[in-house]
């Protein structure tokens, strides 16, 4: 008989001590899945986009510029604290979201009636459901503007579609995209309007799911977005060409001064100093943008790829305009890059060169005057000699006066003593006793010595 174990009954607590201690990061990572979902749009919608560069605008600067709208008096700063917030209103939603760059605002609002067929600016701006002025304080910098109208059609019918679309793009050629299985078709010209907007339409099925929607308009925003950021990095490889040329000639100057030994090394090496804080600065300053560029152009190729495009005959698409124009930029902005990491490395080169010269020079003077400290060492031990031969003598004539005078002293005292040949017979033992003195000496420091 097989005996069965009642379940155990756990309480939530008891739930959170199945796993070791969790990672600090751990909630946060995981959640980071979920940190920008799609909206779901119901067609038709106009979604109206701005992006801006948030360089020096702080989150609680677009926390009160969010307060301004209708009914959001009570919204917390803690809730802008994800990056993401959505506002749902009566009629429309607003999205809000931060990058590390740029922030941007979504409002997906009901389609206006008669704006797509006369595609009137002036009259689109009127059925906006916020404000105009509240737009035009967002804080920041406009890097990106769009309203996007999203329509159900008939995306076989050709005709119909280009129909609808002349209207709302004023007659201007566009260029369009199959999207997926013909689930979707986006048409854009890419043209700034007077109020600094530019358009796309998106004509779906009638039985195209709101999910599937929203991640269209997602995917075409964040095209447009990546794109003008991916192109901020063009301006200023132009901007740095100019002085790169000029470095390069500087450096291959210097490098050739090199070669001729009459040439100073504290001039050369001045020179290569302003020329390496010259490269350093650009490098500091102007990398993060390039590093930036190369990000965002993967982005665009990462959504281009996600739009799954497909031609309609005789029409460009949308990913293949933009990339043939996107290529050359983004080769431009690489092979500066690519320009200013190498002249780094080619002054490091030359730094490492004039430093070897440098060192060969001192090595050779070092040489010179160690053959002249021996030279000295030499003549003052030569000269030692002399001095020690004329101590000794020196020496001696003082003990022989000693002994002289000690000799007349006792001849003085009545003593039978001849001074003279006392003092004359004292001469060879008073100077053998001084160089026999003086020899140990010099053993004994010698001894110390080693």
């Amino acid at each position: 008989m097989t005996a069965h174990i009642a379940p155990t009954t756990r309480t939530p607590s008891d739930l959170t001590r199945v796993l070791p201690p969790a990672d600090p990061l751990r909630e946060v990572l995981h959640n980071e899945v979920h940190a920008r979902p799609p909206a779901r749009i119901r067609l038709p919608a106009l979604v109206v986009y701005v992006a801006v560069l948030n360089e020096g605008i702080t989150r609680e600067q677009e926390w009160q510029h969010l307060r301004q709208l209708p009914g959001q008096d009570e919204l917390a700063l803690a809730q802008l604290h994800g990056n993401f917030l959505r506002l749902r209103f009566a009629n429309h939603t607003l999205k809000w979201e931060r990058h590390t760059e740029f922030t941007r605002y979504s409002i997906v609002q009901a389609l206006p009636g008669h704006v797509l067929q006369s595609g009137d600016e002036a009259e689109l701006l009127r059925s906006l459901v916020v404000d105009p002025a509240w737009l035009a304080a967002i804080p920041g910098r406009t890097v990106a503007a769009i309203t996007m109208a999203m329509i159900n059609g008939d995306v076989d019918d050709v005709p119909a579609m280009r129909a609808t679309a002349e209207p709302w793009f004023e007659g201007r050629e566009t260029v369009v995209s199959m999207l997926g299985i013909k689930r979707s078709c986006v048409f854009t010209d890419f043209h700034l309007r007077e109020s600094g907007f530019e358009r796309l339409l998106v004509v779906s099925p009638a039985n195209t799911s709101e999910l599937r929607s929203g991640r269209t308009s997602q995917r075409l925003l964040e095209l447009e977005t990546y794109r003008l950021m991916a192109l901020r990095g063009l301006p200023v490889a132009k901007d740095i060409s100019a002085m790169l040329t000029e470095s390069e000639a500087q450096l291959a100057a210097i490098t050739a001064r090199m070669e001729n030994a009459e040439a100073s090394d504290q001039d050369l090496l001045t020179q290569l100093i302003h020329l390496a804080a010259r490269v350093e600065k650009a490098t500091s300053e102007h990398m993060y943008r390039f590093s930036a560029t190369r990000a965002y152009s993967g982005l665009v190729e990462q959504r281009i790829e996600q739009l799954r495009e497909s031609a309609i005959p005789g029409t460009q698409m949308v990913g293949e305009f933009l990339l043939k124009r996107l290529s050359p930029a983004m080769a431009t902005v690489q092979a500066t890059a690519q320009r200013l990491g190498s002249l780094s490395q080619r002054i490091e080169r030359a730094s490492a060169l004039l430093r070897t010269r440098v060192d060969i020079a001192t090595e050779t003077q070092n040489q010179m005057l160690l053959e002249k400290l021996t030279k000295g060492q030499e003549l003052q031990l030569r000269l030692q000699s002399t001095v020690e031969g004329l101590s000794i003598a020196a020496i001696a004539y003082y003990v022989i006066s000693l002994v002289l005078y000690g000799g007349k002293a006792a001849k003085a005292i009545g003593l039978p003593v001849n001074p003279e040949m006392l003092a004359g017979a004292m001469i060879p033992l008073v100077l053998l006793a001084i160089w026999w003195g003086i020899r140990q000496i010099h053993k004994k420091l010698h001894a110390e010595a080693h």
